[in-house]
């Protein structure tokens, strides 16, 4: 290999052969290539956010509240980013999307391992999540691993302890000092709430997409479709830091 092959490219460096490359359409329908790109972008956004929220658990661990402020922040932006992709799916009619349907037979985004892993991350511990991957599958371990680790509600607490605070008593108890001190550690709370915010956005945006697209048709693979997608709606996945604001 010469050293022009051998340095360094825009292409190589993002491995752009490979990621251009994976986009592999099951029928000669337009819209299929949309519907194929809208959910590998998103597996790329798990992907970031999995490795945001190891680094923030990280900060949180050391007790700098700066970099954890920023980590959320960028938290927060990625998501927005997630959210608003459905605007683009969006403009895929349910007739289109009916062109290709088919060609899914039983491949379903319940099957998206990176998901299960967030959810877990943020603190869902229900077995049943890794019930769709065969024993010993690497997404199966990660997604134990993850429900076997602290919660990230865990790391937050934690992180409390180390700033002073006594976490041995009632969590909202915590919280409501973390809040009347109004300092560092309230503003890592309120980033929490606005994660958890955009979750559930991320959840009702999801499931009203789903719903104008195939109504209550089941969804592919066999799931329910939107009905257990509405059934996800309005759960916080931090409810003390909600519950705390009736004391404020």
């Amino acid at each position: 290999m010469n050293d022009q092959h051998a340095s360094l490219t825009y292409t190589s460096y993002l491995a752009l052969d490979e990621v251009l490359g994976a986009q592999r359409p099951r029928s000669g329908e337009h819209d299929e290539m949309l519907f194929i790109v809208v959910h590998q972008v998103y597996e790329l956004w798990f992907k970031q956010l999995l490795h945001e929220l190891g680094f923030l658990r990280q900060r949180l661990a050391e007790g700098d509240t700066a970099h954890a402020i920023r980590t959320l922040r960028r938290i927060l932006t990625i998501l927005k980013v997630v959210v608003a992709q459905i605007d683009v799916l969006e403009t895929m009619t349910p007739s289109q999307f009916t062109t290709f349907r088919t060609r899914l037979e039983a491949a379903s985004g319940f099957e998206s391992a990176q998901f299960r892993e967030l959810e877990a991350v943020l603190g869902r511990r229900d077995e049943s999540a890794v019930e769709h991957y065969p024993l010993g599958s690497p997404a199966r371990d990660r997604i134990a691993a993850a429900m076997a680790a602290p919660s990230l509600f865990e790391s937050f607490v934690d992180y409390l302890h180390g700033q002073g605070y006594d976490t041995d008593g009632e969590t909202r108890d915590l919280l409501l000092t973390v809040y009347r001190d109004d300092a560092g550690p309230a503003v890592v709370a309120e980033h929490l709430v606005d994660l958890d915010e955009g979750m559930q956005e991320w959840r009702y945006r999801h499931v009203k997409m789903v719903e104008r697209t195939i109504g209550d048709k089941s969804g592919t693979g066999g799931s329910s479709g939107a009905e257990y997608l509405r059934s996800t709606l309005f759960r916080p996945v931090f409810p003390d830091l909600w519950a705390v604001r009736a004391r404020l």
